[in-house]
């Protein structure tokens, strides 16, 4: 999918994970799973991913959906990464339920526990910027972090902002995701052009 009547930018990447099957756009690739976990290591053993993702089974399911369409539209535009290399690349994301699944998650595990404590590993994504954080900690992304309520998928409105925001030299690069708790696409846009 290209991004259309724009002279600043362009998709170069684009990918996506719906129920039980990822792909990415492009490339014209595609792969089926039963689980994001099984995702995770199919992703390893092609190469998708480079390294494994810390603490990826402690992360909730908006933060693996996102990490991993990452993944996969950083692939599909030919962009590598290493551990412990940082990259110019800002990140900038939607999702119509929030944190909404998560702080349910946790607030849940703070009634069980008495009202007194919640656990610290399910806090942190009460936040509904944490699954775009996690992004770019694993791709070593040092571009600005976005991220835009809405009450819908909105995917023309992000690719509009990262345009904007390639345009006012805020970042050269940007990953645009669309995200909930049970799907996820992810946009490599660019200001250089194809």
């Amino acid at each position: 999918m290209r991004v259309s009547n724009s002279d600043i930018s362009v998709t170069k990447g684009c990918g996506w994970i719906k129920e039980t099957q990822c792909g990415c756009a492009e490339k014209d690739l595609e792969w089926k799973f039963t689980d994001l976990r099984s995702l995770c290591a199919q992703l390893l053993k092609d190469n998708v991913l480079t390294y494994p993702i810390e603490n990826f089974a402690r992360f909730d399911q908006a933060s693996k959906l996102v990490t991993l369409s990452a993944a996969l539209a950083l692939y599909d535009a030919g962009i590598t990464y290493a551990k412990d290399k940082k990259q110019n690349i800002g990140i900038l994301g939607t999702s119509p339920d929030g944190a909404f699944v998560s702080s349910l998650a946790y607030f849940k595990d703070y009634v069980e526990a008495g009202s007194k404590l919640g656990r610290g590993n399910l806090f942190i994504y009460t936040l509904p910027s944490s699954p775009l954080a996690e992004a770019a900690i694993h791709f070593g992304l040092q571009g600005p972090l976005v991220y835009i309520r809405s009450t819908e998928k909105q995917k023309e409105r992000l690719l509009a902002q990262a345009q904007l925001m390639i345009q006012n030299k805020e970042a050269q690069v940007m990953l645009v995701v669309d995200f909930s708790s049970t799907e996820a696409s992810c946009h490599f846009i660019s200001g250089e052009r194809a």
